[in-house]
This record gives structure tokens, C-alpha cells and sequence, in this order.
């Protein structure tokens, strides 16, 4: 992100199928639901594009106050930079995995904000996620899937949603970056310890066992978010329904973390 014009990743916000709502940027994704009783946030973004995505919730007819729920798929700060602000202004409960609290709170130097240069506010979470945790407001009922590599606490995320075509899945991968598995990042943080590669190849694993129908981008380019949403509105209904599209981002995953493993040893 470039951090002296933020607005340079702002996008149109949109519906991608059902009841599930673009609100982010191109660089940090934010998703919202809406669940009849309230409004989840899956990821808040950068502080520094917060103003998007609290415009974007307004320009779809929301009211940011009625979320319920800031829901983390992990604590990095482009998915966690917001959320002390957004809570403070919402009254929202914060949600994360349970591992990547000391993340959040400050305790470890994990967030990736020293890496961007970017300052990060710290935030005591109100809800630890477990695997298998269950989300529920409203007509909607998330599945929350302990998927650790890309940091400790991620989580992935699986829901129904009632769209056009019937009731369909929906999900989110919590976490297929590969920056924080190279060997010099496990080597400065004193990680080796750690078995974040062995935790990733194994939720890469766990993930392919699911079927999906509507992919939900953690970042753009994992579901070509931006493509589909041109889709959208060139009158394309089912673009982002497509029941390949997740195993495709998982199989390209796998591919590129089995390049890693190959080119940069422990």
C-alpha cells in the first residue's frame, strides 16, 4: 500500500453473491454480511483506508454501526490495522484466533508492521477463536476452521448463503501468503522451532477436502476479485459463483509453497 496516497487501492464496493459485500481495497480486503440481524466484518484493513471501507459500507446502504462482529482471518495489519479504531467507533466485539492474540496485543513483533514501516494499534480481542468455533447472528452461521501457517492463529471460514441459484458455501482461506514461511524471516524472529511450514502444507490439505461454491477472496487476487466484480457489472450474476475457483486458488498455492520449500531450505 502506498502509504502517502491510501486512496490509490480504493474500489467501488459491491455484492458478490447472496448476502456477502465488498467494502475493502485492493490491498487489504474487507468483506461484510449481512445477517438480517446485524452486519460481521471479515477483516478490517489498513488504518490508514479505514475511510473506505467506512464509505463503502455507507455507499451500499449500511450503517457501520450495526456491525456486530469484527471477525479476523488473521492478525497481520493489513487484516487487523483498523480494528482498534473500528471497534472503538462501532462497539463491535473483536474476533481472532486464539494464537495470533499476542500478535494483536503487542506481544511479539509479528504483525508485519516494522516490515511495511506502518504503525500498528494494539487490541485486546473479545473473542478467542477455537478450531471448529461456530459464528452465529442473524440468519447466517460461520464455520470457523483452524488453518495455521501463514501465522499461528489463522483461520479459514465457511458459511451458507442464499443466493439466485439456491442455498451455496461459501469460504474464505484465512491465510495462502507465503512471505512469513522463508527461511530469513523464520531465522530473524528465532522461529525454527516452529512448524509454520508443516502447519501450512497441512490446512492447504485440510482446505481441498472442502467443496465451495463461492470463493471469498482474502486477498484480490486469490478469486480475481476485481476481474469478477467487472463481470458483475457487465450483468455476469454468477460471477463469483464457481465452484473450481477454490481449488484452483489452493492448487496455485500449493505449487508456489512447494517452490519455497525447494528453493529456500531451513
Amino acid at each position: 500500500m502506498n502509504k502517502k496516497k491510501p486512496w490509490g487501492g480504493v474500489v467501488d464496493p459491491f455484492r458478490l453473491c447472496g448476502n456477502i459485500y465488498f467494502v475493502g481495497t485492493v490491498p487489504a480486503s474487507s468483506h461484510l454480511i449481512d445477517t438480517t440481524d446485524g452486519l460481521i466484518l471479515i477483516d478490517s484493513g489498513y488504518q490508514e483506508t479505514l475511510y473506505a471501507v467506512i464509505d463503502n459500507i455507507y455507499r451500499l446502504g449500511f450503517d457501520p454501526h450495526d456491525i456486530k462482529y469484527i471477525l479476523h482471518s488473521h492478525g497481520h495489519i493489513d487484516h487487523s490495522g483498523a480494528t482498534a479504531a473500528l471497534a472503538e467507533l462501532t462497539g463491535a466485539k473483536t474476533i481472532i484466533g486464539k494464537a495470533d492474540r499476542p500478535m494483536v496485543m503487542g506481544e511479539n513483533d509479528l504483525v508485519y508492521a516494522k516490515e511495511l514501516n506502518m504503525d500498528f494499534q494494539y487490541f485486546t480481542p473479545d473473542i478467542l477463536l477455537e478450531d471448529g468455533d461456530i459464528i452465529e447472528l442473524g440468519n447466517t452461521k460461520i464455520e470457523c476452521v483452524s488453518t495455521p501457517g501463514h501465522t499461528p492463529g489463522t483461520f479459514s471460514f465457511f458459511w451458507q448463503t442464499e443466493t439466485h441459484r439456491g442455498i451455496l458455501t461459501a469460504a474464505m482461506m484465512g491465510g495462502l501468503g507465503r512471505n512469513t514461511l522463508t527461511s530469513d524471516r523464520i531465522k530473524k524472529y528465532h522461529l525454527e522451532k516452529e512448524n509454520w511450514r508443516g502447519d501450512f502444507a497441512r490446512s492447504l490439505a485440510l482446505c481441498k477436502t472442502r467443496s465451495v461454491d463461492i470463493n471469498v477472496g482474502n486477498h484480490c487476487n486469490q478469486n480475481q476479485t476485481i476481474e469478477r466484480a467487472e463481470r458483475l457489472r457487465n450483468g455476469d450474476a454468477d460471477a463469483f459463483i464457481d465452484s473450481s475457483s477454490w481449488l484452483d486458488m489452493l492448487n496455485k498455492a500449493e505449487k508456489h509453497f512447494n517452490e519455497l520449500i525447494e528453493s529456500d531450505p531451513l
